[in-house]
């Protein structure tokens, strides 16, 4: 099977399971998205879900994060990991909405990597998923399932897997591509013991292939 087949047959796959696949936090406008989205790093979605609905409470747009007490953020968000740079990052990037961008949240990865807290992954995540933006975010799933199926065979950073995704997904599907294949990581092709007996990918896995029908025929 070519590249080109395997990822038509992804697409595909995808397209018919998960047509309507989308980010599981949960926000009402793209400030909320972008402060959940800073928060979700190196956390669960459940656990910023548990927390941004008191936190959008007391702060509901940038204007007041931008006035925020340190502590009082803390202390809203400290179940989350890294609560002490995360506050910082809020309130900086809240300041910098103001004080560079009129108030209003940019809409472009280069101008969104300029706010605290907010790199690269992040940007392609409002990008995509506000306005439809061809960006791809690589997070920890994306890069795993990629490569377990053999869609980046040769990607040895995220940067590198972006790069491959974009090249080879059609413009039309690249902003929910990531949904698919962050829940696919998610759910089915998880870090440990991978769900292979549920999955509708394995005629086509190289990772399948490779390590769970050998063994089976050994």
């Amino acid at each position: 099977m070519t590249k080109k087949d395997k990822y038509a047959f992804v697409i595909d796959y995808f397209s018919k399971q998960s047509p309507n696949a989308e980010t599981e936090l949960i926000y009402d406008n793209p400030f909320q998205l972008l402060t959940a989205v800073i928060l979700s790093a190196q956390c669960t979605d459940k656990r910023v879900n548990a927390t941004t609905p008191i936190l959008f409470e007391r702060f509901p747009d940038a204007n007041t994060m931008a006035q925020a007490n340190f502590e009082e953020l803390f202390s809203i968000i400290k179940s989350i990991s890294y609560p002490n740079s995360k506050t910082k990052y809020l309130i900086g990037m809240a300041k910098m909405i103001f004080e560079k961008f009129d108030g209003e949240i940019p809409m472009t990865v280069e101008q969104l990597v300029q706010l605290p807290g907010v790199g690269r992954k992040t940007a392609n995540v409002i990008t995509s998923v506000i306005d439809n933006q061809p960006n791809m975010a690589v997070d920890t799933h994306v890069f795993r399932v990629s490569n377990r199926i053999g869609l980046t065979l040769n990607s040895k950073t995220p940067l590198q897997t972006e790069k491959e995704l974009i090249k080879h997904i059609p413009k039309m599907f690249i902003y929910k591509a990531h949904h698919w294949l962050i829940l696919h990581g998610r759910y089915v092709c998880v870090a440990r013991n991978p769900k292979c007996n549920i999955c509708g990918l394995t005629s086509i896995c190289n990772y399948y292939k490779k390590e769970i029908k050998n063994k089976m025929l050994n």
